[in-house]
């Protein structure tokens, strides 16, 4: 995406992360990258300096607030950084252990924001660009935001809770000329939901959900949601009441809790 010449995305290992790595790179184009697997986060590297760009690879968990602080001050200029890195886990039908929960919160909220609040104070003294926009935040939230889903509670509120804090903050960092982007997609073909043993209707490749969160970024969208059948669904599930909503989702497969 030559609109953005300098570009950080946090779990680019895999799954949507390679796919957004792979979609930005382009010759002009410095990728800062990271991961927790150095193999892995090495193959996206080569691929992605297949494709022209100049790559810098990290191996890095985002639950490391210093470390994670340390690395974007010292990437330089950075157009669009992408706060992808998450885990998921349900409570394979029994009560979500504690632990878990936990794990989830501290990757999926604290891991968000260990990358989107040292890059907004690296924007706001970066020079304005095209449009007067210092740099762009997206997180990568999920349809799973609408919905509080009995058997993913831990995953559903912390893609929540990182999404409306993206949507809310966009409305004052605009002013500053950092803009926030909340990604919402639905069910993406990755190693995260190939352990899913239930179905889930508009599954689709990551290269695709890639695309569609590009887009909409360039479009300057505040919230980019999809597939939009989905979205609906979700919305309309998330406005039942709670003891409705939890005895539809009892009669479904129960998603699996993290290894």
């Amino acid at each position: 995406m030559a609109e953005w010449n300098n570009v950080l995305i946090t779990g680019a290992s895999s799954g949507l992360g390679r796919a957004l790595a792979e979609a930005c790179a382009a010759p002009g184009v410095t990728l800062h990258l990271s991961g927790r697997d150095a193999a892995r986060l090495e193959e996206v590297a080569t691929a992605c300096r297949a494709r022209g760009a100049a790559v810098q690879p990290r191996v890095l968990d985002v639950t490391d607030a210093p470390a994670m602080a340390e690395w974007i001050a010292g990437s330089g200029r950075l157009d669009l950084v992408i706060a992808n890195a998450g885990i998921s886990g349900g409570t394979g039908g029994a009560t979500e252990p504690g632990a878990q929960a936990q794990r989830v919160f501290a990757t999926n909220v604290m891991g968000v924001l260990n990358t989107a609040l040292p890059a907004i104070a690296a924007m706001a003294a970066q020079p304005p660009g095209p449009g007067g926009v210092r740099g762009r935040v997206a997180v990568i939230a999920s349809i799973a935001a609408f919905v509080a889903a009995p058997g993913a509670p831990a995953y559903c509120a912390s893609k929540a809770a990182v999404q409306r804090w993206a949507e809310a903050t966009d409305a004052t960092e605009r002013a500053r000329g950092i803009r926030l982007h909340a990604v919402c997609p639905g069910y993406i073909r990755t190693p995260m939901t190939a352990r899913n043993a239930f179905p889930m209707p508009f599954l689709m490749d990551a290269e695709d959900a890639a695309r569609r969160t590009l887009r909409g970024i360039a479009r300057g969208r505040v919230r980019i949601v999809y597939p939009l059948p989905l979205y609906l669904a979700a919305r309309m599930t998330g406005a039942l009441p709670p003891a409705w909503r939890n005895a539809l989702f009892t009669r479904l497969p129960a998603k699996g809790m993290v290894d």
